[in-house]
């Protein structure tokens, strides 16, 4: 079915212009299935540029407190031992030092010694979502490592 409506426009010169303006009998709709079927992919595009980048920015957090740690344990050393000329760390003060430093940072992990001489400290860091909630996804959890190994020249 077509539809026709008659559209008068006076001219300057006192005659009438008629127009006859038809919409195309095919075109029906489809411009609620492109929205229907183009906006939600649009927004999940959208969803997954914002919370992937605050996913990688997790990351980046979980392993730079995991660095931190490291670090914070790795400069545990024992003393008694540096006196007599060896370098070796004080285990029960880097695990607590990595430790305190998470807690400082209210990041939870985990820390250990390996071999004596090197702090292994493993983060959690749990992101909350901006719109992936909206098709159920409400968090994302990352983690990081780190390691901080003592040198000896």
């Amino acid at each position: 079915m077509t539809f026709t409506r008659l559209i008068h426009s006076p001219l300057t010169d006192d005659t009438s212009y008629t127009m006859m303006l038809r919409r195309p009998s095919g075109d029906r709709g489809s411009l609620s299935i492109l929205t229907v079927v183009l906006i939600p992919g649009l927004l999940m595009i959208i969803g997954l540029a914002v919370d992937g980048g605050a996913k990688v920015q997790a990351t980046q957090r979980a392993n730079a407190v995991a660095d931190e740690a490291a670090r914070a344990g790795g400069q545990a050393l024992d003393r008694s031992a540096a006196l007599g000329g060896g370098v070796t760390l004080a285990v029960a003060a880097a695990v607590s030092a990595a430790q305190a430093y998470l807690a400082a940072a209210d990041v939870p992990g985990s820390v250990a010694v390996v071999d004596g001489d090197t702090v292994l400290v493993t983060t959690t860091v749990t992101q909350d979502t901006v719109l992936l909630d909206l098709v159920g996804i409400s968090t994302m959890t990352v983690t990081g490592s780190s390691t901080a190994d003592l040198v000896q020249d």
